[in-house]
Parts: structure tokens; sequence; C-alpha cells
């Protein structure tokens, strides 16, 4: 018993620092971390200089305006806040258990554009039309997803065919939504922003940022069409990470045309000729559904196609202007 209590002491003093590094992130201030934890400012320092010991690299950098995460904190950061989520959704459902809440909740997996777009929309519409439905959202690569349906940890999946593609698993259902377009996004100031559609040759001497391989594996091979080379000097480790680069002005990046309309107002996305595309699709495993996967597939339906382009220069109606993501 003694062992357990220790263990469990310990798991949540990693939960606790985890929780405090991540809202300093999130804040850029280890005093406005304080106050929103209720911490002292000391104990928010104590608690971030122990991840730096034991994990051997130093998590943030001091400037001016308060702090950020060190390329190795933007790393530990994405995989932290992962973990907060499973951990928080742990807590939820074991007391959801106890106070004898019924049916088993929606598990909804998304890739990082599609959480912030198309996916919010049609939960709203499903709990609009169906009523109360006690759901969760996990954010994902289109093969991790994959994996979490199969395994059963998530009922339904949106995802994409990009690089390296989907699995042709017998044990999912796979159901097309539609195309996506992907455009570049460019800081407003940008001397091509407002002036799509843009061919890629006329970016080939530009930096790029990307954030994972699906997506740098389409511009590589649409550049490569074109006869260039795009120059992927940059890596972020999100979605954020990447179009706070390009807000910067350190780069510009390829996004999903999706995720157009729900840019940052300091970018700006351009439409490119004969853009890479990718398809969105969801996955569902076909044995035991949840019961509101079906409503659910029809919201996503409805929620992709009334979508409109929101980008430079753009002529395809294939691109949605809510959706998002590789």
């Amino acid at each position: 018993m003694r062992g357990l209590h220790a263990c469990g002491h310990a798991c949540a003093m990693v939960l606790t620092a985890w929780r405090t590094f991540v809202t300093v992130c999130r804040l850029g201030s280890l005093s406005a971390a304080a106050g929103e934890l209720g911490y002292t400012q000391s104990a928010v320092s104590r608690q971030i200089a122990g991840l730096e010991r034991e994990l051997g690299v130093p998590l943030v950098q001091r400037h001016v305006r308060g702090v950020r995460p060190t390329p190795a904190g933007e790393v530990f950061r994405h995989h932290a806040m992962a973990a907060l989520d499973e951990a928080d959704r742990a807590v939820r459902a074991v007391r959801d258990l106890r106070d004898g809440a019924s049916g088993r909740p929606l598990a909804v997996g998304a890739t990082p554009s599609l959480a912030a777009g198309i996916v919010p929309v049609a939960i709203r519409r499903l709990l609009d039309t169906a009523g109360p439905v006690r759901w969760s959202l996990l954010p994902g690569l289109s093969l991790e997803l994959h994996d979490r349906v199969v395994s059963g940890d998530l009922d339904v999946a949106v995802v994409t065919d990009a690089p390296p593609g989907l699995p042709n698993d017998p044990r999912l259902e796979r159901r097309f939504l539609g195309m996506d377009e992907m455009v570049v996004v460019l800081p407003v100031d940008h001397p091509r922003a407002g002036r799509g559609p843009v061919h890629i040759r006329a970016l080939a001497d530009q930096t790029w940022v990307e954030d994972n391989e699906g997506s740098a594996a389409l511009l590589r091979q649409h550049a490569a069409r074109a006869g260039v080379t795009a120059c992927i000097d940059l890596t972020a480790a999100d979605l954020p990470g990447k179009t706070a680069l390009v807000a910067a002005g350190h780069a510009i990046a390829l996004i999903p045309g999706v995720l157009a309309s729900a840019l940052r107002a300091d970018l700006t996305a351009v439409a490119l000729v004969d853009p890479p595309t990718r398809g969105i699709y969801t996955i569902t495993p076909r044995r035991d559904p949840h019961p509101s996967t079906a409503p659910l597939l029809d919201q996503l339906v409805t929620a992709f196609e009334s979508g409109r382009p929101a980008v430079a220069g753009a002529t395809s109606g294939a691109v949605p202007a809510r959706l998002s993501g590789v």
C-alpha cells in the first residue's frame, strides 16, 4: 500500500509540474502562470527548474517580455499537453462512472487542423439536433488516429490521405468527405499577399517551415513537379508554432485550404497554381459503433460542404473555408 501511495503522489507531482510548464508557455510569463494557478512565482520557478534538472536541458529562455520555450521545451510542451489531456479525460471518466452517468462518451479524433475547423462545427450541430451527448476530442496525425480507432480508443476519426497515406484496413469503415486544396500562408505584409494564385516557382527562393512530414512531402512533391526545390529550413512542433513563425516573418508555409478562414489576423492565405491536394475521410470501426457515430458523420458532411473559399486567388469550390489540418 505504501508503494502505491508513493507512486500516486509522485505521479500527481509530475502532472502538476507539467501543467505548470504548459501554462507558463501559454502565458509567456512566470508571474502570470503563478496568478492563474494560485502559486507563488518562486513555486513556479522551482517546478520549471525541477523539470529541467530531470530532463537535463533548458526548457524556457528569458527575454525582456517574459519567457518562451526553448526548442527542447517546445517539443516537451507538445507531448505534455497530450498527456495532460489524457489525464483529464481519465479523471472525468471515473467521476462520470462514480456519479452514475449513463452511456459511454463519444470519443472523436481529428488531425490538428480539422480539430480546429469542421469537427467542432459538426459536434455543435450534433448537440443542437440530438440533444446532450458526452464527448471528447483528441487531435493527432492520421496514422496515429487510425491506430486508436483500431484499438477502440476512438469511435470516429477525421483524417487525411496526405503522405504516407491511409492503410486499407478491413476492420474500419472509411467515408470520403471531399478534397482539400493546400494553400500558402504568408505574413500580411508579404509582397505576394493578396496576389494569388501564385506559382510555386515564384516562391522557390523563400524559406519554408513545416510541422509534420505529411505536409512537407506534399510541398516537396509539388515543387519537384514544377522543377524547383522548396527549402524547408525550419521545423515547428505543431500547427500553431508553424503559423507563429510565419507571422513573425521567419518563413512561409503550406497549410490546408480549409484552415484559411481560421487564420490569425496577421496572416493571409494565397492559392497556388495547380495546388497539391489531399482527401479528407472519416474512419470508424465496423463493429460496435457508438450510437452517435452515424448522426455525427452526417453533420461532418454538412460542415465540410457548407464551407466557402477564403483564399486570395482561389477559384475552386473544393476548398471549404472552415476546415483544416494534415
